[in-house]
């Protein structure tokens, strides 16, 4: 794992402007890298397609993904990460604005670590992430 690097899979360019904006106001130094679909993630992933010249052995230390997804959405994305033995125990949170009950709980019968729920209102977005940051890249220990 890159312990630098956190992976955004989000479509919404306001969503990822607000969580760089919430990342620098967070003084969380990470790199944050963005995917705008769930195919381009798992390109980023496996190294495939426009990612293939990328270092397989370079996993993010985290992945915030939302499930609202083009291409290829959130949910089987998340089935995807899950069922390759490269990927299967990396951190994914879901980030998303849907409260349904049903993305709740296939995001966890999925192998989700958390779900979250965008905030509307910009500063209890800033709190999340700050919370989000203290657990997962402070608090939480990685498998090795």
């Amino acid at each position: 794992m890159n312990p630098s690097t956190i992976l955004l899979i989000e479509d919404n360019p306001d969503d990822i402007l607000l969580t760089q904006r919430a990342f620098t106001q967070n003084n969380i130094v990470n790199i944050l890298d963005v995917v705008r679909d769930g195919a381009e993630a798992l390109d980023y992933l496996f190294s495939a397609g426009a990612y293939a010249g990328r270092d397989p052995r370079s996993m993010p230390i985290l992945i915030l993904m939302d499930i609202k997804l083009p291409k290829l959405d959130g949910l089987e994305t998340l089935r995807r990460i899950r069922s390759d033995v490269r990927t299967k125990l990396l951190p994914v949170v879901v980030l998303t604005s849907s409260l349904e009950d049903q993305d709740i709980l296939k995001s966890y019968s999925l192998g989700a670590n958390s779900y979250v729920r965008k905030p509307v209102d910009f500063q209890k977005f800033i709190d999340a992430v700050k919370h989000l940051g203290i657990y997962w890249l402070a608090i939480n220990q990685p498998p090795c």
